[in-house]
């Protein structure tokens, strides 16, 4: 029987801790970076309450490639990037602000009469468009995930870079599917009447950030 050199299994277990603790690390700064209320999250648990499964899957896919997208972005170095671009975040502050306007004005103007045909009213790839735009025009989110993660990632070591991002990645995927089930299963005790409410509530929600970005952008300007 062949026996494993004891300082070799010290050195195996070392790894292989090591990797494990770097994948729930990254697991943790991701959730703490994704889970607190933002634009991105209000629009995925709204698809889930107005679309419920499996249409607000689409949703979850397109938030979390998004976010997936730009954690690789983060690890690759792109962060130096987006600060020596000139123009660059008032750009993206301003896409984003009108965007959230569109889509919290359009909330606000929800009707009843809408609820009776959702398949007409929403398709899988208005779905992914929104919810990229969501994602992609968050001035904050993109900062969060290439700035914060990019950083974090370039300060592990080199063999627990990957295990710090998948980790991170992984909370991505968890957490808006965890969001989309919890709003599917709200849809239970929703009438048409709630749901309007809902999504009045939630288009507020979108207008305060799309102010919030405005005011930077005016900011960015002085």
């Amino acid at each position: 029987m062949h026996r494993i050199a004891p300082g070799l299994g010290r050195a195996t277990g070392g790894y292989h801790g090591a990797v494990t603790a770097a994948f729930f690390t990254g697991l943790a700064l991701g959730l703490a970076l994704i889970v607190p209320i933002g634009a991105q999250n209000v629009f995925v648990f709204g698809q889930g309450v107005s679309l419920g499964m499996p249409r607000a899957l689409w949703a979850v896919v397109a938030a979390a490639v998004c976010d997936t997208i730009l954690i690789v972005l983060g690890a690759a170095g792109t962060s130096a990037l987006l600060d020596s671009v000139p123009g660059l975040r008032p750009a993206m502050l301003a896409a984003g602000a009108l965007f959230l306007t569109y889509l919290g004005v359009k909330s606000l103007r929800t009707k009843p009469t809408e609820f009776d045909d959702e398949t007409g009213t929403w398709s899988r790839g208005q779905v992914l468009r929104r919810t990229a735009a969501v994602s992609l025009l968050n001035p904050h989110a993109i900062l969060d995930t290439v700035g914060v993660l990019g950083a974090a990632i370039a300060a592990q070591a080199a063999a627990t870079r990957l295990p710090f991002a998948v980790g991170a990645v992984f909370a991505s995927w968890t957490w808006f599917l965890v969001l989309a089930t919890a709003a599917h299963a709200l849809r239970r005790v929703m009438t048409k009447e709630r749901r309007v409410w809902f999504d009045r509530i939630s288009g507020l929600i979108l207008l305060v950030f799309a102010g919030w970005l405005a005011v930077e952008f005016v900011q960015t300007l002085a």
